[in-house]
């Protein structure tokens, strides 16, 4: 089976239940690929779990979904040292995020505290319970929703945790039409039993094969421009870090695989550059107050940055 094959089958297996979203199927499977994570935003109903849990059915994995409240611990997360009588010695017990999907529904209502200890898992694929180091399962992907700012009883994401996400996705209402579809088939979409679409394996092969994806030096600096472009905006007070071009490079090479390419191009750069980097850009306070968005920045930043021709 070629890459593309599989891809095609991966979206193709999720949108037979998912209707009128492949865009963002298509961005899960690229941060699958490039190793990345990715935060769900959009009103509550609109089916952002249903899509992390069929994403997981289809290539596979294992999924586990994660209700985020105030009173969980870091324990109740990564796992912990339990005593086994029979033995008569402790063994850790593995917590929900051992699996190849999970999903951090309402990420913000957790405690500062429970919301760091998943840094290390996010950033390197690994946990620490008590001294031990664990390797989380190949592939993982962080699927996570938000409560809007400011809601009760939410704890505000800190910048890090923030800059760990690859992507930040907003998903809206459906059409008309295509609520009027999940109406005409909703006892079908109900009790659909989804299997997996290709083997595990398969996809951590796609994200080898996202690493030999070719990108030209004047690509390379179109990223880098880009992201400059956005930090010297007198709109922003603190700029994407690093890890915003990182991404873009890694999106971009995932999104040149699916596209068939063996090479990335500007375009794949400015298809992934809004979920990239605007969940990174801090304005000012007079900014916001003027109405000027995050998004607004990185449009003019697509704008006004020359593109490299081929």
């Amino acid at each position: 089976m070629t890459d593309a094959d599989a891809s095609r089958k991966i979206t193709d297996s999720v949108e037979s239940v998912i209707v009128g979203k492949k865009d963002v199927v298509v961005k899960l499977l690229m941060a699958l690929m490039a190793g990345g994570h990715v935060l769900l935003e959009g009103p509550p109903g609109i089916g952002k779990t249903t899509i992390a849990k069929t994403f997981s059915s289809t290539i596979g994995g294992a999924f586990k979904r994660l209700q985020l409240t105030p009173d969980l611990l870091p324990a109740d997360i990564l796992g912990s040292n339990v005593y086994n009588q029979k033995t008569g010695s402790f063994e850790i017990r593995e917590g929900p995020l051992f699996a190849n999907v999970v999903m951090l529904d309402e990420l913000n209502r957790a405690t500062p505290r429970t919301q760091a200890a998943m840094l290390e898992a996010m950033a390197e694929g690994q946990v620490t319970i008590e001294g031990t180091t664990l390797q989380l399962p190949k592939p993982f992907i962080a699927v996570a929703t938000q409560l809007p700012s400011g809601a009760a009883g939410t704890y505000p994401l800190t910048e890090v945790q923030i800059d760990r996400f690859a992507m930040r996705i907003n998903m809206g209402y459906p059409s008309a039409v295509e609520e009027s579809e999940i109406l005409a088939n909703i006892d079908a979409l109900d009790s659909m039993s989804l299997k997996a679409a290709v083997k595990l394996d398969q996809v951590t092969k796609l994200e080898d094969r996202t690493r030999s994806i070719a990108v030209s030096d004047r690509v390379r600096e179109y990223v880098v421009a880009l992201v400059n472009n956005v930090r010297s905006n007198p709109s922003v007070r603190t700029g994407p870090s690093p890890r915003a071009t990182i991404w873009l490079y890694k999106l971009g090479r995932a999104r040149a695989l699916l596209e068939g390419r063996e090479y990335v191009l500007p375009d794949d750069i400015k298809y992934v550059a809004a979920d990239v980097v605007t969940h990174r850009a801090i304005l000012t306070p007079d900014a916001e107050s003027e109405g000027v968005t995050p998004e607004k920045v990185v449009s003019d930043a697509l704008n006004t940055v020359p593109v490299p021709k081929e």
